[in-house]
């Protein structure tokens, strides 16, 4: 890999990763890398100001935090191939992340073998599909989707979903789903998420949705506590094309939100489809032997209460 040019990405109000950054960042300039440290976080979104002020995209983004640090700089860097390595440092879950250690493990060379490691290729890039949402109405008029003049389509790594605006009244709306032109179901109820592999043991699996192993590609669509039992998960082709569009009268609108973050809002008569990004996000791997199956193993602590009770011999 060039290493010529490295983004850090900080997860925001976290003082182990700030200080994991400032080591980073003196190593790398030791090595005359340019590295340039921005924030990441709920309310700072470093990435228009990064790509609208760099020469171009970096060689890496090295992202410390956990995974919703992650998933935005996913949504922003996928569509220039920018690969990303990341750290849970100050993170919770850490579905998407390397260990800590991993950054220098034990019996390791001091300072300088990770950034080596990573000039020599001895890593390997994982592709994950990510889903791409364009906002329009029925007339062709566009709100805030791919044709309106000078903005991009909204990106997700994890999860689109759709939940009602209103908080005075009870959260529940009616979503028409079509799937590559025919009308397959109105949900009612609190919302509909469509979620990526990456995604299915997210909002999707807390819904009631299935585990998708992230080698299969294909959109998982979960309802969200749905009135009627009828309205169950579907998982589509990742080249089928989902549109939802919100009924009822006009104070019906309805919130999209993109991994967990806001995207737009939708009028009844508006149209939002869903489909395959072009470009998948890009992630680096430092193990030589992952395992999709331990990590979700440990993170959602299966057979633990089992193997505490029963010893197994595996």
């Amino acid at each position: 890999m060039r290493l010529e040019r490295v983004w850090l990405i900080v997860r925001a109000a976290s003082a182990a990763a700030s200080a994991q950054a400032r080591r980073c960042a003196e190593e790398l300039h030791a090595d005359g890398v340019t590295v340039v440290t921005s924030v990441s976080g709920p309310s700072s979104n470093p990435f228009p100001g990064l790509l609208a002020t760099e020469s171009g995209p970096p060689d890496l983004a090295i992202v410390l935090g956990g995974d919703g640090t992650v998933l935005g700089a996913a949504r922003h860097l996928s569509p220039y191939g920018v690969p990303i390595l990341s750290f849970n440092v100050g993170g919770h879950l850490g579905f998407l992340t390397h260990e800590r250690r991993q950054m220098r493990p034990e019996g390791a060379e001091p300072s300088g073998n990770l950034w080596q490691r990573l000039r020599d290729d001895r890593f390997a890039l994982e592709q994950r599909m990510m889903l791409q949402a364009c906002v329009g109405r029925v007339d062709g008029v566009s709100l805030g989707g791919a044709g309106e003049e000078g903005e991009l389509p909204h990106r997700a790594l994890n999860d689109f979903y759709f939940r009602p605006c209103q908080d005075e009244i009870a959260p529940t709306c009616v979503l028409e789903i079509e799937i590559d032109g025919e009308v397959v179901d109105q949900v009612r109820g609190d919302g509909l998420i469509l979620a990526t592999p990456t995604g299915s043991t997210g909002y999707s699996l807390a819904a009631g949705g299935p585990i998708l192993h992230p080698g299969l590609e294909g959109i998982v669509i979960t309802p969200i506590c749905p009135i009627s039992i009828s309205s169950r998960t579907i998982v589509v082709p990742p080249r089928a094309r989902v549109c939802v569009w919100p009924l009822g009268e006009a104070s019906r609108r309805v919130r999209l939100w993109k991994d967990g973050t806001h995207g737009t809002v939708l009028d009844p008569g508006d149209r939002c489809t869903v489909e395959r990004a072009p470009e998948p996000a890009l992630f680096v791997l430092l193990e030589h032997s992952p395992s999709y199956y331990r990590t979700i193993s440990r993170k959602l602590h299966w057979a633990s209460d089992l193997v505490a009770a029963e010893p197994s011999r595996n």
